[in-house]
Formats: C-alpha cells, sequence, structure tokens
C-alpha cells in the first residue's frame, strides 16, 4: 500500500514538472541556462503548493468561490503558479502567462487524475 502511494506521488510529481516545464518554456522568462533539475524542482515545488496552500486559499476564498459559481477557482489556481515561480530563483512569469500557466497545469492535473489511481482505491 504505502509502496503504491509512493508510486502515485513520483508520477504525479513527474507529470508536475513536465508541465512545469511546458508552463515556464512557453509563457515564462529564465535569467539562466534550463536545466533538467530546475523543472524537477518546480514541479515538486507546485505539488507542495498544490497540497498545503491551496486548500488553505479554497477554504478561505470559500464564500468568492460560490458568488462567482466557482470563476474564482481561475484566480486561486494562477495565486498557486505565481506562488511557486516567486520561491523559484531564475524564473520570472507575468499575470497573463501565470493565468495561461494555472490553466495549462490544471488541464494537465485533470488528465492525470483520470489515468492516476487514487491513494485509497484497493
Amino acid at each position: 500500500m504505502v509502496k503504491n502511494q509512493i508510486l502515485i506521488f513520483l508520477l504525479r510529481w513527474a507529470f508536475s514538472s513536465a508541465g512545469m516545464w511546458l508552463c515556464i518554456t512557453l509563457f515564462g522568462h529564465l535569467s539562466s541556462e534550463p536545466t533538467f533539475w530546475l523543472f524537477v524542482v518546480a514541479g515538486l515545488v507546485f505539488s507542495l503548493v498544490n497540497s498545503i496552500v491551496k486548500p488553505l486559499a479554497t477554504l478561505i476564498s470559500l464564500p468568492l468561490i460560490i458568488l462567482t459559481m466557482g470563476i474564482f477557482v481561475v484566480i486561486i489556481n494562477t495565486a498557486m503558479v505565481g506562488l511557486t515561480i516567486w520561491i523559484m530563483p531564475g524564473v520570472e512569469i507575468g499575470f497573463g502567462g501565470a493565468v495561461l500557466s494555472a490553466l495549462t497545469m490544471s488541464m494537465i492535473n485533470y488528465l492525470v487524475n483520470l489515468l492516476v489511481p487514487e491513494y485509497n482505491r484497493s
């Protein structure tokens, strides 16, 4: 069971890293030469931000999410991408790029959730 959870985490991390590579390459700017490890760390940071900060931000902004019928979730996702980029050294992205990156990462995470089994399934 623990072995499956570790494998699922590594698979999700790999997809997040590939998604961050795509987003940073298309919508961002690097101040130095891009390396493989930059995108691996960016995927890990994005996964941690999504699993720790996003639930808190979603809970706090629940009235706005209800009022806007879910559209405010796009702003939350943009903030999570922005926080990830802010944490990463040497990576810059504008607001428009963060919005497009949030939409891209949302689609990637949606597809991964369809393909990867859940932790609690037997």
